[in-house]
């Protein structure tokens, strides 16, 4: 049985304290609101509106398919980082006579180095699923895009047709984005196996540069102005 020290625990329970609030502000808070993705889910909403309108829809399902290649790239980034992970376990031995040869290493266990490596893991299995399942509710999205009938005029039908692809269309949006965070948040945890210490500096740095991003960004202040006088991101 693997143990952690209490400054490791105290970082790894930090870790999954910063991971969580964040989804929550994010994704459940009443500020939510207020951030990038929900800012974006009304244009995701507002295009889906457009597309009704079109007879033609070769633009909408280039922009789906430009959507569904980047969220392949990323699933297949996590699927090859999921297989560094057991590169990384079948070489326990070397990369801990190498480790320990680092000025700034800490004494570590073959446990706790495994115990990391398969956390790791187990947050790129995470992204590889929440990348997956985008891609195939934006293959979802698309059919739906080909069942909206076009209608120059609001008829019931149609705009539900529409409603229903601007939902589908936001709930994968939703899940890449979560997979995106969770590649942003391995980034924190990668640095435990510089010590706890780290551990907490660097997810601290991640929590804020995501906050900023969602809430203070340059970004959203172009996504909610016609136009954006800054190009910082």
């Amino acid at each position: 049985m693997t143990s952690l020290s209490p400054i490791d625990a105290a970082a790894l329970g930090w870790f999954l304290v910063c991971w969580t609030a964040f989804n929550w502000l994010v994704g459940h808070s009443r500020w939510k609101h207020r951030t990038l993705s929900h800012t974006m889910d009304g244009y995701r909403h507002a295009w889906m509106l457009a597309m009704r309108e079109r007879p033609m829809r070769m633009v909408d399902t280039q922009i789906i398919s430009g959507l569904q290649q980047g969220t392949a790239f990323f699933a297949s980034t996590a699927l090859l980082a999921l297989g560094g992970g057991f590169a990384m376990l079948n070489a326990t031995e070397r990369v801990l006579e190498l480790y320990a040869d680092l000025p700034f290493s800490i004494a570590m266990t073959r446990g706790q180095w495994e115990a990391k490596v398969l956390g790791l893991m187990m947050i790129f299995a995470y992204t590889f699923f929440k990348f997956g399942w985008a891609y195939r509710l934006f293959n979802y999205c698309s059919i739906l895009v080909g069942a909206v009938p076009h209608d120059t005029t609001p008829t019931p039908h149609a705009l539900a047709m529409a409603e229903k692809a601007a939902a589908m269309n936001i709930l994968a949006g939703r899940h890449f984005n979560q997979g995106q965070r969770a590649l942003f948040f391995s980034i924190g945890f990668m640095s435990w196996f510089a010590g706890p210490l780290p551990f907490v500096a660097v997810t601290s740095c991640v929590t804020l540069v995501l906050t900023r991003r969602q809430f203070f960004s340059n970004a959203l202040e172009a996504a909610r102005t016609p136009t954006g006088e800054n190009n910082q991101v």
